[in-house]
């Protein structure tokens, strides 16, 4: 009995019916990717060996997490997007799977959430209800956005990833703060050479002297960022002109982040809805601010700032 109690302790204990699933799903699409694959013992990993000689290793562990978050139709379309991605970035110099490889390389770019097709298919965090902060690595003049499945193997939160970006982004450079007159309203232009203005967002008070009823800002660029100081009831003429300022710098050709403008206050970032709505030849903005700022407004209407 002893003998027998032995050789049942020595063999591998038996794995969850979804990772035996996962691993049948990924050695189908590398067949079908033109690969044969062969499996670390612990599941970690796999080897994809094609006829030619190349060969790729691909990390699981992050692939797994994100599998479990989903539903199991989800699954081909995102161990086949895993297995391309794998193959697509062979010559990269690091593995973004890598934290420790990477750090240096991580920063952040803000962009419209309805322009992202696929939130899921990133890692980032709301910046303000319709603008994302996607974490990103470069490689000299590359840049692309970090997948799930990548973070996924880190041994930090992407919380905290996106918190050295930050950081990082910080680091590269200080932003250059110039006045500036647009349309009979004062605005400051920060802008850097890099596309991660919107980072400084967080140190703005290190820029600029920020009021207690905070600054509207504006992204005509990923370099950009048009600010308009809250000290009084200009701010409703501010509104209007950096509306109409950021439309057209959107409508252009340049990397424009947003149309909209946004109320910075406290640490926060807040989406000030306004819709330019054209009738009789003429055309009105329609603002509809948050329940916040509509107090700011109408406290300083009470002043008479």
């Amino acid at each position: 009995m002893w003998l027998f109690r032995r050789r049942r302790e020595r063999q591998a204990p038996r794995r969850a019916a979804e990772d035996v699933d996962l691993d049948s799903l990924l050695a189908l699409v590398a067949e079908t990717l033109g690969y044969t694959c062969a499996f670390a013992a612990d599941g970690s990993s796999l080897a994809l060996s094609a006829e030619d000689g190349t060969r790729h290793a691909v990390r699981l562990t992050g692939l797994r997490r994100e599998a479990a978050k989903r539903a199991r139709e989800d699954w081909p379309t995102l161990v086949s997007a895993h297995l391309a991605h794998v193959v697509a970035t062979a010559g990269e110099p690091l593995d973004a799977a890598e934290l420790e490889q990477i750090r240096p390389l991580l920063r952040t770019r803000v962009q419209l959430a309805d322009d992202i097709p696929d939130l899921g298919r990133v890692v980032g965090r709301h910046l303000s209800s319709d603008l994302v902060e996607l974490l990103t690595v470069g490689y000299g003049g590359a840049v692309r956005a970090v997948r799930p499945e990548e973070a996924g193997c880190w041994p930090l939160p992407s919380g905290e990833v996106l918190d050295l970006a930050l950081t990082n982004a910080r680091h590269d450079e200080r932003l250059t703060a110039e006045e500036a007159d647009l349309s009979g309203v004062p605005v400051w232009r920060l802008s850097g050479s890099t596309a991660g203005a919107a980072a400084h967002l967080r140190w703005l008070e290190e820029y600029l002297p920020v009021p207690d009823d905070g600054a509207l800002v504006a992204f005509p660029s990923s370099a950009t960022m048009i600010v308009h100081l809250v000290r009084g009831i200009g701010v409703v003429r501010a509104i209007e002109r950096l509306r109409l300022y950021a439309q057209k710098e959107y409508d252009g050709e340049g990397d424009a982040v947003s149309p909209q403008i946004y109320w910075w206050c406290d640490g926060r970032l807040t989406l000030i809805k306004a819709d330019l709505v054209g009738g009789d030849g003429r055309i009105r903005l329609v603002v509809a601010p948050s329940r916040e700022f509509a107090r700011v407004l109408a406290d300083i209407a009470t002043r008479g700032d």
